[in-house]
């Protein structure tokens, strides 16, 4: 047999010693991709943790990397807070409400561009001009005994998302009672742009979460699918978990929870104004849980589900196979009982 020389070591090496050492090599190289696809567990020193507060709730991160992204993760964040938050006086949108601006970041752009898709497809349950109405009733309807039927009507004329117009980075109104409300919206958006920039930078597993809101991607520290949970809609809380989803690449928000209902003749209502009527809605669902592939749309539609109640989401759900929901609702009797999409029930655990 004809041997290999290698001058560099001065010594001769049968063909098959090479052949061994190559399949050596790439049965390494396997293994370790393996080990990885398969999602085997993080090596200790690359699990990265980062949280803090934003948009008045607190956020909380966990990605694989071998370096911190912290810095990276606060400037997505503060950038996401100069256009959405109504809160920062020197936001993008506090400047369209209060009529000193008319221009408008990407940010806020692709934010009206999506509102505006879902408010159409959700017959306009899902609405970002409901801001006059939400103001009336105040946060948790802490207003609710000064509102009269005349003030409602007052207000409902200014809203509606076909109010407003986008036309070359600019937003106009039809009228300077006009305002943007992104809350149901802006922490899944956050959620999503945090996210893509950890994937433009290489990082492929990954957990995002801000007020609940979370975005997936990859496995976890264990190497396994995420695990998320479902509050149970107990009042005062400390209710546990009605169900924990087990996931990856998905978007996951709930709206509506055991804190945020009130009750009318003995029944539970969840703190949702619907933006066609002008008032409280009173529909069963108590807790709205959306998956989708990206965490703004899943926002979204867990308030409009909310609005629109339980056989209306039901038939908004069959034209979207694309999306996945786990509702919690009251019952005639006083309890509660939950649904879920069919291709959801193999994710969840109690």
């Amino acid at each position: 047999m004809k041997k290999i020389e290698y001058s560099y070591e001065q010594h001769k090496l049968k063909w098959w010693h090479a052949l061994l050492l190559l399949l050596l090599m790439v049965g390494t190289f396997l293994i370790v991709q393996e080990r990885w696809n398969t999602a085997a567990a993080w090596p200790q020193g690359e699990i990265q943790r980062e949280e803090g507060m934003v948009f008045g709730t607190f956020y909380h991160i966990t990605y694989r990397s071998t370096g911190s992204m912290e810095d990276s993760i606060k400037a997505v964040l503060q950038q996401v807070d100069r256009s959405l938050s109504p809160f920062n006086k020197e936001s993008t949108i506090t400047a369209i409400n209060e009529n000193t601006s008319t221009k408008v970041d990407p940010m806020l752009a692709e934010v009206f561009l999506l509102a505006c898709n879902i408010s159409t497809q959700t017959d306009g349950a899902f609405d970002i001009t409901v801001a006059p109405l939400v103001n009336l009733w105040g946060f948790g309807f802490k207003n609710m005994d000064n509102v009269s039927p005349q003030k409602v009507d007052s207000l409902r004329k200014y809203v509606g998302i076909e109010k407003v117009k986008l036309n070359g980075g600019r937003l106009t109104k039809t009228s300077s009672e006009v305002m943007l409300d992104c809350s149901a919206i802006a922490k899944g958006y956050g959620v999503d742009a945090v996210g893509k920039m950890l994937e433009r930078n290489g990082i492929q597993s990954y957990m995002v979460e801000i007020g609940g809101e979370v975005r997936l991607r990859g496995c976890n520290p264990q190497g396994k699918d995420w695990s998320v949970g479902i509050s149970k809609p107990e009042e005062g809380g400390g209710g546990g978990m009605e169900q924990v989803i087990h996931t990856t690449n998905m978007s996951m928000a709930t709206s509506g929870n055991y804190r945020n209902f009130y009750v009318k003749d003995g029944k539970k209502y969840a703190h949702t104004i619907d933006p066609r009527t002008g008032y409280p809605v009173q529909h069963s669902i108590l807790s709205s849980t959306v998956l989708a592939e990206d965490c703004a749309t899943a926002d979204a539609y867990a308030t409009s589900f909310m609005v629109l109640g339980l056989d209306s989401a039901k038939a908004v759900l069959k034209k979207h196979p694309e999306l996945q929901a786990f509702f919690i609702y009251s019952t005639k009797d006083g309890g509660t009982d939950e649904w879920c999409s069919p291709g959801l029930e193999k994710l969840l655990t109690k």
